[in-house]
């Protein structure tokens, strides 16, 4: 669509939330809140299509004059949860699949690394996972039960200290963003040694199927959404590297609230996590199907609802403003 058929085809729209955003005229704050929604709607658009025009510049300001206004004085709906988790945080979120790509990548690489350090130096383990994992992982293997550390906490315990460590890890992930990025990637570096050496480990030791069978019960959704913060600190690093068309203030706040939306998206999936780890990874002797089953519906639900269905609402979205 050309621009000044964009620009027609919206033009009431924006005069109308103009006018509210002056006090010229008033509508419930349901409505106003969903103008404001497609208002930032059409700025991406805008932003895609037309980047560095004065529709852009327009609707840009316009959008950071709404949100300014609209999350002081509105009553939350009943359904505000719901349209956060079905099409707010979704439609917000692909915005920042760059940011997740690197997260994504920064953790395999380091995954590659510890697995390549522990290949090739004898105490690189140790010095990752500590003398006493090892000590003891060496014991239950002597034991023919490697994963009996799993097995040593009651469920629910194990479930909720596995949950709270986990929410800690994604709050740093996050909040380390500050540092201009570097503590964030910090943190993908460290949980990537961990994993990759942990997982290389058990391969030496001949129990690779069983290692994996096991532990990525709770690991695929675990690892994912600790990739998922760490996306989050970048997304605040961003914000306060790159403003673009903001001010590098609007542009923080904007990194800080996305930053944050991100964090509390990742919550339902640790808890999942944690009741996997703390309920059903100890029972080893489940088969093998099963436990496919649980990794592979673990994975599809992380893909499905942090990339293929944010493409999905974008890709409406697009359609309708076209």
């Amino acid at each position: 669509m050309r621009e000044a058929a964009f620009v027609k085809q919206n033009k009431d729209k924006w005069t109308t939330f103009e006018a509210v955003l002056t006090h010229k005229t008033d509508i419930k704050p349901d409505e106003l809140s969903d103008l404001y929604i497609e208002i930032t709607d059409h700025l991406s658009y805008a932003k895609t299509f037309y980047p560095n025009s004065n529709t852009q510049f327009f609707l840009n300001e316009l959008a950071s004059q709404a949100h300014r206004q609209i999350y002081k004085t509105k009553r939350e709906s009943k359904n505000r949860i719901v349209r956060f988790w079905k099409t707010e945080f979704p439609t917000m979120f692909y915005k920042h699949h760059r940011e997740l790509l690197i997260a994504f990548l920064v953790f395999g690489f380091f995954c590659a690394v510890g697995a390549f350090s522990a290949a090739n130096e004898g105490d690189f383990v140790r010095s990752i996972l500590g003398d006493n994992y090892v000590n003891m992982t060496l014991d239950n293997i002597e034991n023919n039960d490697p994963m009996a550390v799993y097995k040593e906490q009651g469920e629910f315990n194990m479930f909720l200290g596995i949950t709270i460590n986990n929410v800690k890890v994604a709050l740093m992930a996050f909040i380390y963003g500050l540092l201009l990025g570097v503590g964030t990637l910090y943190i993908l570096l460290q949980n990537g040694l961990m994993l990759g050496s942990f997982q290389y480990f058990f391969f030496e030791k001949g129990l690779g199927w069983e290692s994996v069978r096991t532990i990525w019960i709770h690991g695929t959704i675990e690892i994912s959404v600790i990739i998922i913060a760490g996306c989050a600190g970048l997304v605040l690093a961003n914000g306060m590297l790159f403003p673009g068309t903001y001010t590098r203030l609007e542009s923080f706040k904007r990194g800080v609230l996305n930053g944050l939306k991100i964090v509390v998206s990742t919550i339902p999936f640790f808890v999942i996590a944690g009741f996997l780890e703390g309920f059903v990874t100890r029972h080893t002797e489940m088969p093998d199907w099963l436990a496919i089953f649980i990794i592979a519906s673990s994975f599809a639900l992380i893909i499905f609802y942090y990339v293929i269905y944010p493409i999905q609402i974008h890709k409406k979205t697009k359609l309708k403003n076209e």
